[in-house]
């Protein structure tokens, strides 16, 4: 059907419902069909009002005069594929069809708000369509007789809006409406010209050294060059000696789009142009990127200091820009309310010679990095709380700020000095210090992020997921437990099998403290390795074991050896001490030893870390082992807690590490498996190489 026929044309009754479009509604004073001016959504599901019936009512209503309030208006927000194309013709061909009896407006109207929208809306993309609706507009005779010109203004508002998702663009009806001519700034005595930035600009150097700078209005480059060698004796250079600031726009509303760099600028980094922003213009269909300056009168404030930048829901146009230029580039921390969502240009078009006005976005920012903007959705901050709480967060947040860099070489100090091997903590303490004087840690907000930042950072730096901060839990006391609860809890802590050929199966998930350990090994031999000792193979699965202290370890391997003589097991460096501790097998064991003649296979995994690690890879350098399963998790022995400074920041930093002698150590890489398959398919694969075994052996 062609749209030039007219969207009533094609439809003999008007079905509320089926249309799903941009309509208006009329409230008849006495009627029974709509109660007051409200529209229920259970009638406007079936009601259907043929344009050729009820010609009494509408004669009624329309010889009434009714006032504006007389009306109510709706937008089904989901327009179907017919209407969409037409969202600003559409209440023309609606009322244009209608007998009324007072002409108001010619059709030709909207066909000019519709060309100015078309011709000047910053996104063109959401107008596909347009050019066929003029014309379809154009072809349509009817006259537009809504009552008053406010009226249709806001009926025209609403579908635009509702259309477009973009509440800026509205049409209005302002017959008096003088075009305001921003005032040139004209030469002032010196005097006066301090009195007025006085006025406009906040200063204030708060406890702690933290600057404080309120700008109600972004001055264009232009205006800030004329009056820049005040502002740098009046503001800047009070500003530059602070350790930290506060850079307060919860009230700047208005702008000028050159002074974008200008201010972004001066919180970067001198030399090569970084690139801001980049500004679309409609009208000239033009894109201006926006570039940092490569030079300032003054100096820049520097990139290792924090900045905090304050929103809130009135924040708009030119300083949403630079919130959001300074956020993205991570230059600054973003705290307050979320911003309104405006626009970097917005102009007020007048409709021929009528006194109709479309005002539109013109011009929007895309952001380089983003490749998106906040104009409509806002800028949504770091640290998000109400508007009037912003400062003082913002404070809080700079006081944390200014112990970060004592924080971060507390710990770079800590990392260089205890770390197992040695080279690798010098490597990460000097890199740990890079980033703080590159600003990394200049956006943390609070105790928590920056746990987050430096775990992250060690982790990256180190490979090592043992060297991270940690919380300071004191030990639990040493349990009194009966002789009953240790075996219950023995029962728990240990799996044993016997499988056919008299292969046993033995499983624990974690190490235990030797001196806790030798208190109930009696209790562990007559509950756990009675059971497997006279097996004639046996599997020790350690899928699951995650760790635990390495003081048992040597009494745990010496049942697989003999004892008619001490093995060395492996050496341990210390790195604090400086010392280097051997691990021998035990002389005297509880128990039965297992010996070193029968078979032996250790099942492993990704999750087989610490403790369990320095097990296998003993067992499997001395090769008295067979290794089943994954690669392990590359951990570490039990890292220590070191405090950091005076502070409540702690770290776990690991201490020691294996013989490297006789080859790489396993921290930080694992241990790989002799027979690498899969950790649910490691026992599967044991027993079937100790049945071809035995099945040899026979």
């Amino acid at each position: 059907m062609s749209s030039k026929k007219g969207f009533m044309n094609a439809f003999p009754s008007f079905t509320i419902a089926a249309c799903r479009s941009l309509c208006f509604v009329p409230w008849y004073p006495g009627s029974s069909t709509l109660e007051s001016s409200s529209l229920i959504s259970r009638d406007l599901a079936t009601k259907t009002v043929p344009f050729d019936k009820e010609p009494h009512r509408r004669r009624r209503f329309w010889l009434q005069q009714p006032s504006p309030s007389d009306y109510s208006f709706f937008c089904l927000t989901k327009l179907t594929k017919m209407t969409k194309p037409i969202f600003l013709v559409a209440p023309l061909l609606i009322l244009g069809n209608i007998a009324f009896i007072h002409a108001g407006f010619a059709p030709n109207i909207i066909v000019d708000m519709a060309k100015i929208v078309m011709d000047n809306y910053c996104s063109p993309e959401k107008l596909a369509g347009m050019q066929e609706a003029i014309e379809a507009a154009g072809s349509n005779t009817g006259v537009l007789s809504i009552p008053d010109a406010e009226t249709l203004a806001d009926v025209l508002s609403a579908g635009v809006q509702t259309t477009v998702s973009d509440a800026r663009l509205r049409i209005s009806y302002e017959p008096n409406y003088v075009p305001v001519v921003p005032p040139k700034m004209p030469p002032l005595p010196p005097d006066q010209v301090i009195a007025v930035l006085q006025t406009s600009i906040k200063l204030d150097i708060l406890e702690g050294n933290i600057g404080y700078l309120r700008i109600d209005h972004i001055l264009g480059e232009d205006v800030a060059e004329k009056v820049g060698p005040l502002l740098l004796d009046l503001v800047w250079n009070k500003i530059l000696p602070t350790s930290a600031l506060i850079f307060d726009l919860r009230y700047t509303s208005s702008g000028d789009i050159s002074g974008i760099p200008y201010i972004v600028s001066y919180f970067t980094e001198a030399g090569t142009p970084i690139h801001i922003d980049s500004i679309y213009d409609r009208p000239s269909n033009s894109t201006t990127k926006l570039l940092s300056m490569s030079t300032l009168l003054g100096e820049r404030y520097s990139v290792s200091k924090p900045l905090i930048v304050l929103t809130s829901k009135n924040t708009r146009g030119i300083a949403e820009d630079v919130a959001y230029c300074l956020q993205n580039l991570k230059r600054a921390t973003i705290v307050g309310e979320k911003t309104a969502g405006g626009s970097v240009k917005v102009d007020k078009i007048k409709v021929g010679d009528t006194g109709f006005y479309v005002t539109l976005p013109t011009a929007k920012s895309v952001n380089p990095i983003t490749g998106s903007t906040w104009e409509v959705t806002g800028v949504t901050p770091n640290v998000e709380v109400n508007a009037e709480d912003a400062l003082a967060t913002a404070i809080k947040i700079v006081t944390l700020l200014n112990q970060v860099p004592a924080i971060v070489e507390g710990c770079a100090t800590l990392i260089a000095d205890n770390y197992a091997f040695e080279d690798i903590g010098a490597h990460v303490a000097e890199k740990l210090k890079g980033l703080l004087a590159s600003g990394e840690y200049s956006r943390v907000v609070s105790k928590d992020s920056l746990e987050r930042k430096l775990s992250a950072d060690l982790k990256t730096l180190s490979g090592d997921k043992s060297l991270k901060t940690t919380s300071n839990i004191p030990a639990l006391p040493p349990m009194n437990y009966s002789p009953e609860m240790y075996i219950e809890l023995i029962k728990v802590s240990f799996q044993t099998d016997v499988f056919e050929n008299n292969i046993g199966y033995l499983r624990f998930d974690m190490f235990g403290d030797f001196e806790e350990v030798k208190a109930i090994a009696q209790i562990i031999v007559e509950h756990v390795w009675n059971k497997v000792v006279n097996t004639d193979a046996l599997i020790v699965d350690l899928r699951n074991n995650i760790g635990g202290p390495t003081s048992a370890i040597a009494g745990f391997c010496s049942y697989f050896f003999d004892g008619d003589r001490q093995i060395v097991l492996d050496k341990l460096y210390d790195r604090p001490s400086g010392t280097v501790t051997e691990l021998r097998t035990l002389p005297e064991l509880t128990g039965t030893r297992y010996g070193s003649k029968k078979s032996l296979i250790m099942l492993t995994s990704r999750a087989t870390a610490g403790a369990a690690e320095e097990f296998v890879y003993i067992m499997k350098k001395l090769g008295r082992a067979m290794i089943v399963g994954e690669t392990t998790a590359g951990a570490s022995h039990p890292p220590k807690t070191f405090r950091v400074g005076e502070t409540d920041i702690f770290l776990s930093i690991p201490t020691v590490h294996c013989d490297t002698a006789a080859g790489p150590a396993w921290e930080g890489a694992g241990v790989a498996a002799h027979i690498p398959v899969p950790a649910d398919a490691a026992l599967e694969t044991a027993m079937g190489i100790f049945k071809k075994h035995f099945a040899g052996q026979k």
